[in-house]
């Protein structure tokens, strides 16, 4: 009982600095408090990571996406193959401009440099208004804290009015969600294709409703092999659109190893969530993922989940009648977006996915 009552302390303190992992390294700290230290030991797991030369995440080239019908399909073969196989692909030539990621990774950086007194007036645990940054969502929870800070911003349906959206990210973020939404829309149409479907049947079904976008920043760390920047997880969305930069340290679980997608020059990193492998009857596969610490950062990421998890929602969703058959009878109940999204955030983020409670 002490051990808890220790660590809700340290938690609690740490939270109320409101100053985030940032504060602390400013403070130049040379060892991390214990309650960033991983409990589980997760990262000496038997899970080694392994070498790109034998295991890489997809690159998939979108220029002749919009071509004749041959190349278009061979475009939606090769993200039926990744979306199948590895759950994460990386896209190329996917239309949005190398100078509009620049500028959203600047403004990212900004927000989170600036001056610490702008910051907290920003700071709230309450995720359901419009702009928010905090330290770890999960920050009294989870039996791991991450070496992270984190501003969230809902940009669908009813995105923020301009000057709610700090000055620092404003013009970077409004620019950049306009391309994610456009690239969503593109993409749940080469999904629905590669699922043998017309075009527009998952965005008729919902699956863009809802846009949250998550920008984090992950300091440089004095001791990166005794915490992680993100715990392993699958995603709570239909469909994550990633923005990283060159600092790399994530990786994906695949074959019981992990792998790392490695940062490639203007790509984006796509990774189906738990929604789609529902709905899809495990078509496509939601795979569990986490971030490394490392001395190297700050490290910038921008994730656009395709989800209505923070919304009222009243949409039924279940396994896709069309894709059910004898041979392939539905292997999920039905849910609604809010129902499995209690479940996922009381959840700690080191379990095993949330799926396997809606397992028929």
């Amino acid at each position: 009982m002490a051990t808890e009552f220790d660590s809700y302390s340290e938690r609690k303190a740490f939270d109320e600095t409101k100053a985030g992992v940032k504060g602390l390294v400013d403070a130049q700290i040379t060892e991390i408090p214990r309650i960033f230290h991983d409990p589980l030991g997760t990262l000496n797991d038997k899970k080694a990571p392994v070498a790109n030369s034998e295991f890489a995440i997809p690159i998939i080239d979108f220029t002749g996406v919009h071509g004749d019908a041959a190349s278009r399909e061979a475009v939606v073969k090769k993200v039926k193959d990744a979306a199948e196989k590895w759950g994460f692909f990386q896209v190329i030539n996917h239309g949005v401009p190398l100078t509009v990621l620049e500028e959203i990774k600047d403004g990212v950086r900004k927000f989170h440099e600036e001056d610490i007194e702008v910051k907290k007036s920003y700071f709230s645990r309450d995720f359901s208004k419009k702009f928010v940054y905090h330290s770890n969502f999960n920050l009294y929870s989870s039996s791991s804290i991450n070496w992270r800070d984190t501003f969230g911003i809902y940009m669908d349906p009813k995105p923020p009015q301009p000057e709610e959206i700090p000055e620092a990210c404003r013009e970077g973020v409004l620019e950049y969600s306009k391309h994610v939404m456009s690239l969503g829309g593109l993409l749940f149409e080469l999904l629905s294709e590669a699922l043998g479907l017309s075009s527009d049947t998952l965005k008729s079904k919902g699956c863009m409703k809802g846009v949250l976008m998550l920008s984090h920043y992950y300091p440089p760390c004095p001791q990166p092999k005794l915490t992680l920047g993100t715990s392993k997880h699958s995603d709570n969305s239909f469909l994550t659109v990633l923005l990283q930069d060159q600092i790399g340290g994530l990786q994906v679980l695949h074959q019981d190893c992990w792998v790392d997608v490695t940062p490639t020059p203007g790509a984006l990193v796509i990774n189906i969530g738990d929604f789609l492998q529902l709905v899809t009857n495990d078509r496509f596969i939601s795979v569990q993922h986490r971030v490394l610490a490392n001395k190297a950062g700050p490290r910038i990421s921008v994730a656009s989940f395709f989800s209505t998890s923070m919304h009222p929602n009243p949409t039924v969703y279940g396994p896709m009648k069309e894709l059910l058959s004898e041979e392939n009878p539905a292997k999920y109940r039905d849910f609604t977006i809010p129902e499995y999204s209690a479940g996922y955030l009381k959840q700690d983020i080191n379990d095993e996915s949330h799926l396997a409670y809606f397992k028929i």
